[in-house]
């Protein structure tokens, strides 16, 4: 059974400091909310609208550049799911897949041992050392599919 990726609230913190990036208000308040974040995978929209919704006077050109300088910094991978827009989630050095609804742009993530293990084996038979890789799958989630029902039906 694939198991979900768990993301430790408060890990990144000395990350950005040890990353060269000094420790500013906007830059910790975004930190908090990647590290909050459930989904764990946020636009930069997203993120602009909980600074507003926590009260925060932080723009969204800040915001931008900020998770521009978390990439850079190792911090927050950046992913461009097929059809949507871009979406950031903390770098927890853990290698975990996707999956993403093609419906509403819901994303998951999970580990499969029995993939991962398979993974090397095919690796291995063509003659390869595999360091990583990156599975997304793309579906429609039984939730969005059942709010596309029911509008239909009004």
């Amino acid at each position: 059974m694939p198991r979900l990726t768990a993301i430790e609230p408060g890990s990144t913190r000395q990350d950005l400091k040890s990353a060269g990036l000094k420790l500013t208000l906007p830059r910790q308040s975004i930190l908090e909310i990647l590290e909050q974040a459930d989904p764990h995978h946020l636009s930069a929209e997203d993120v602009y609208r909980a600074l507003l919704d926590n009260g925060s006077d932080v723009g969204l050109a800040t915001v931008y550049r900020v998770l521009t300088q978390f990439e850079s910094a190792g911090l927050v991978t950046r992913h461009h799911f097929d059809g949507g827009q871009a979406v950031f989630e903390l770098d927890t050095g853990d290698n975990h897949d996707h999956i993403v609804c093609m419906k509403s742009g819901r994303v998951a993530e999970f580990k499969d041992e029995k993939i991962e293990k398979r993974l090397t084996e095919i690796a291995e038979e063509l003659g390869y050392d595999l360091h990583e890789h990156k599975i997304v799958l793309y579906g429609e989630h039984k939730d969005a599919v059942a709010k596309m029902r029911k509008r239909r039906s009004r």
